[in-house]
């Protein structure tokens, strides 16, 4: 941000700030403007030619920028901080829906009202599973039919008890065989496409059978997965009724800490402290998760400095922010706190199994992984490594299952990567055509269209190639990738971080090419490898199997990553505590947070 407010085009913007600051400052109960923002190419330039802005001129622009913040928003003063209450503002809501079946839901909101099977906890800065409203957990010695067992006492928000018959109707929901048929979800759509029969086997069991093993379904029914399609919710009379799933997306009934109060679709939403939330000594558990304050507003605040002015100001307590206004949250009394291992880097072709398109050519693939100096943009672009770290490949992280560190980001080797080009018949970039990257403005990952550039900037400069960004619509892109549109061209996105991403890469990549959206090989030998590693339980051994799984898969680079990213969220003065579970992208452990 110091870089692009240094350039003379910034001048621009400068109008546009104060009147979407002023406009809120003077009372407006109108929805929060949304200014939006073009990736400046120029800009990125200046980064690969690492050109310093002049501190004074940092400087001078800090000062105008606190001079315009210091109203105070209106969108928090109609809720003012006191204690009891916390304000978060949020850059994105997602899908604004509820309902696990389809994708998009925020994690930001939803994990508030929802609570799934099996909880975690974090122990010598690891995290592991623990019970929760399963006691109990297991899997057949053929490794097809996990057993779980369901404590007495789980109360949903309306006061009713959660019963095994909820519990089989929620996973049915998200995951039953042909739910595939209106599930939008990408973790749902792949355990449907394996799942055999979800049923209750007892008064408080349940039992799920899928067709091939499944070493990863406790974690996918848990706190640790990154997509909660283990929620549970009350069950209804069908699985699948679009006016039914409507209407819950409006109002949601669940187990989780809190309960949604009120529901400004676009705008806003309000929780309440759910008291019987289950997690707590009376119902057998080892401590007291219910929240320390009586309600939590969630705000849609979409421009960034608006979210900065409210924690200068002390009316909001978190907000996701970015690194190069740490400073001006500082000034205010605030701080930030980094979440460890919250997102990686995802960058996929699609169509590669068309001979047609250069990406047929795994020397292709490879090198244009090589052609990113991966230190310069950690560097320049984020200031170094205390928010990207050049450690992973996608869904392996440094705690994930089956993570070392050769999985992580090809090395700078522009000389590599002009001769794998060449070998595969594109000398300096000579008959490869125009090369497509779509992405999108991320609220949680910092910089990502800013970082597709400057990875096209290096794959222009050393490799020839005509590259063009495409920054669009996140919901339109997801929508476009089960059709054959985005064929020969890559996505630059981010997405959340897994201690366990075997049941991603089942249904990304690697399952037969009738069933791989991506459309990106059909090689048995892949398909025979993931299901290897699908089949160890053993967890030392499924470490060595689902490594070798993720090295191949690396050196075939249908996917790849430049690393990973600590998310940086703004936490204002009127918070005493809060310890965010690693590896989530939301405001995790709300139980943590004690105000003064």
């Amino acid at each position: 941000m110091h870089h692009w407010f240094g350039k003379k085009k910034a001048v621009f913007y400068f109008p546009i700030l104060f009147v979407l600051l002023s406009s809120i400052a003077c009372g407006s109960q109108a929805e929060p403007v949304v200014v939006e923002k073009e990736v400046v190419k120029e800009v990125v330039k200046e980064v690969l030619k690492e050109v310093v802005v002049e501190k004074e001129v940092v400087k001078e622009v800090e000062k105008q920028v606190v001079v315009i913040a210091t109203p105070a928003p209106t969108v928090a003063s109609a809720a003012m901080v006191s204690p009891g209450k916390v304000i978060v503002m949020a850059g994105s809501f997602g899908s604004g829906r509820f309902d696990y079946a389809y994708s998009g839901t925020g994690s930001m909101y939803s994990t508030l009202v929802q609570a799934v099977p099996i909880s975690r906890d974090v122990k010598e800065g690891g995290v592991e599973l623990a019970p929760g409203i399963a006691t109990e957990w297991g899997v057949s010695s053929d490794g097809l039919t996990w057993t779980l067992t369901l404590r007495k006492g789980v109360k949903f928000h309306d006061g009713t008890d959660v019963t095994a018959e909820d519990v089989v109707w929620s996973l049915s929901h998200t995951m039953a065989p042909g739910a595939v048929d209106y599930l939008t979800d990408g973790l749902s759509m792949a355990h449907s496409r394996i799942m055999d029969r979800i049923e209750q086997t007892g008064p408080d069991q349940i039992s799920i059978t899928t067709t091939t093993p499944a070493p990863h379904m406790a974690i996918t029914l848990s706190e640790l997965s990154p997509a909660w399609i283990g929620s549970i919710a009350p069950k209804r009379a069908t699985l699948h009724d679009v006016e039914d799933e409507a209407a819950y997306d409006l109002k949601p009934i669940g187990a989780g800490p809190m309960r949604l109060a009120t529901h400004v679709p676009g705008y806003s939403m309000a929780f309440e402290r759910f008291a019987d939330y289950y997690y707590q000594p009376k119902n057998g558990l080892p401590s007291d998760r219910r929240v320390n304050f009586e309600e939590l507003d969630l705000l849609l605040v979409p421009e960034e400095a608006t979210r900065v002015a409210a924690l200068r100001a002390n009316q909001a307590d978190f907000a996701p922010v970015s690194l190069a206004l740490r400073s001006q949250v500082e000034a205010g009394g605030g701080r930030l706190v980094f979440v460890p291992e919250g997102l990686y880097s995802w960058i996929y072709w699609q169509g590669c199994a068309d001979p047609k398109f250069p990406c047929h050519d795994k020397r292709v693939r490879q090198a244009l992984g090589y052609a990113i100096d991966k230190e310069l943009m950690q560097d320049r672009l984020y200031g170094g490594d205390e928010v990207m770290v050049l450690k992973g490949w996608i869904y392996a992280t440094p705690s994930s299952v089956g993570y070392t560190p050769d999985l992580d980001p090809f090395p700078f080797d522009p000389d590599k990567a002009r001769e794998l080009l060449a070998d595969a018949g594109y000398p300096g970039g000579e008959g490869f055509g125009k090369l497509i990257v779509n992405t999108w403005v991320s609220q949680a990952f910092p910089l990502l269209p800013e970082s597709a550039q400057v990875a096209a900037d290096f794959w222009n400069k050393e490799l020839g190639l005509d590259v063009e960004v495409k920054v669009g619509d996140e919901a339109n892109i997801r929508k476009l990738r089960q059709t054959d549109a985005l064929y020969g061209q890559i996505t630059w996105r981010e997405n959340e971080a897994s201690i366990d991403g075997l049941a991603s890469v089942i249904g990304d990549t690697n399952r037969p090419l009738d069933k791989n959206r991506y459309k990106n090989h059909d090689r048995a030998e892949l398909y025979e490898l993931n299901a290897q590693a699908a089949s160890v339980f053993d967890p030392v051994e499924r470490e060595k199997a689902v490594n070798n799984l993720y090295r191949t898969l690396r050196e075939e680079a249908y996917d790849m990553s430049i690393g990973y990213v600590n998310i940086p969220w703004g936490v204002g003065p009127n918070v005493l505590t809060w310890e965010p579970y690693p590896v989530t992208d939301y405001l995790s452990a709300p139980h943590t947070i004690t105000l003064k």
